[in-house]
């Protein structure tokens, strides 16, 4: 089953209590503090996985919860980390928390982490000094992250197929491609997206048929809405037209304003108009479908196919490869020609003895006792 929105609640582990301890050693009465520190709770990881193609796992695994720290004890030995949750998601996952994007996760392999663990807590250790010889308190843990996540899956292709239902873009991903999506003579057949790899003179096309648009699909109508994120990271789309339509320059300019409502980047991306089911069509209906496709778009790039009789599929497919090389092309150039910005570094070891003295001024008010942590601060004098 096809799932592509999730919502999960994500918790990382919680970082272990620094330990209260004294060494206690025969001939050492005052063998001075020695509580270690507590272990830092564990990350929850997403991995980009290409062995998984959907979110319905989450549907039935709704909390992603990772181990806490645990707690520091005696002779300065600090408690040991909690182990991280790492979670395989489909290639082409993105996670939000209220809204924002927290990962986008798309290339096999790409781990991102989701949720940091809490720190540990400092044991009484870290709080000795020339005036306190036997500090009874250490810090508590600091909590994880913990947060309600969306997740939505966009899938990665270089082509999207977008068109009204019965169009004939699962016919046209069947037979250019690996894929075996349903086909039918009737609209919606296709219910849930499809992938499919086609070759051309020895390249690649990563094919993704997106089920039938119909006006209003980006206000919610149809099936539409739900798929139109699936588009988002195609490089091309190839807007397929039913040569029988009555009105092909309307059903054009329909699917096009669909497009710029749910975005204005997704309207703007490079684009092939495909004439489907042309064979036996007389010319003269051919021109005039096209010459309606152009009152809409001048600048239109209209090309005739058909998938049953395997006519024009080649073309298209060679005209789909050239935007697409052009298009990976110039992002090359953009990430070659990048000014470089100026880096400031900082004093590593001067950067952690800042750190370290900050936390100790903090660890009073952090701190707790043995006793627990309502009790209030005291020094005990030996």
């Amino acid at each position: 089953m096809f799932v592509d929105t999730a919502k999960v609640y994500i918790k990382a582990g919680k970082g272990g209590n620094g330990a209260i301890s004294f060494r206690h050693e025969i001939y050492i009465p005052k063998g001075g503090p020695d509580g270690g520190d507590g272990g830092k709770g564990g990350d929850v990881v997403f991995v980009a996985s290409k062995d998984s193609d959907t979110l319905i796992d989450f549907r039935f695994q709704p909390k992603l919860i990772a181990e806490d720290g645990k707690a520091g004890s005696g002779q300065k030995s600090s408690g040991k980390s909690g182990k991280d949750l790492e979670v395989k998601v489909p290639i082409g996952t993105v996670v939000k928390r209220d809204g924002e994007i927290v990962a986008d996760l798309t290339y096999d392999g790409e781990r991102a982490i989701v949720a940091h663990g809490g720190d540990g807590g400092y044991g009484n250790w870290h709080f000795r000094s020339s005036t306190r010889q036997t500090p009874r308190i250490a810090e508590l843990g600091n909590p994880g992250e913990s947060y309600d996540a969306e997740l939505e899956l966009k899938l990665l292709a270089d082509v999207g197929l977008i068109g009204f239902p019965n169009a004939g873009k699962s016919t046209f991903l069947s037979v250019v491609s690996n894929a075996t999506p349903e086909i039918a003579d009737y609209p919606f057949t296709t219910i849930t997206p499809n992938l499919g790899v086609a070759r051309v003179d020895d390249k690649s096309v990563l094919i993704a048929d997106i089920p039938g648009l119909i006006e209003g699909a980006s206000d919610g109508k149809g099936l539409g809405d739900r798929f139109l994120r699936h588009v988002e990271r195609t490089k091309v789309l190839l807007h397929l037209i039913d040569v029988y339509n009555d009105d092909a320059g309307k059903a054009y300019a329909d699917i096009r304003r669909e497009l710029e409502k749910y975005s204005s980047d997704l309207a703007s991306r490079p684009e092939i108009v495909a004439l489907t089911k042309t064979e036996g069509v007389d010319a003269e209906i051919i021109d005039m479908q096209k010459d309606a496709i152009l009152a809409q778009n001048p600048d239109a790039q209209i090309m005739t196919i058909s998938s049953s009789a395997h006519q024009g599929l080649t073309e298209v497919l060679r005209a789909l490869r050239k935007i697409i090389d052009t298009q990976k092309a110039e992002t090359v150039s953009v990430e070659e020609t990048d000014e470089e910005l100026p880096v400031i570094t900082l004093d590593v070891k001067e950067t952690k003895h800042r750190a370290h003295h900050e936390k100790y001024q903090l660890g009073e008010r952090n701190a707790i006792l043995a006793l627990g942590e309502d009790a209030e601060y005291f020094e005990d004098e030996e």
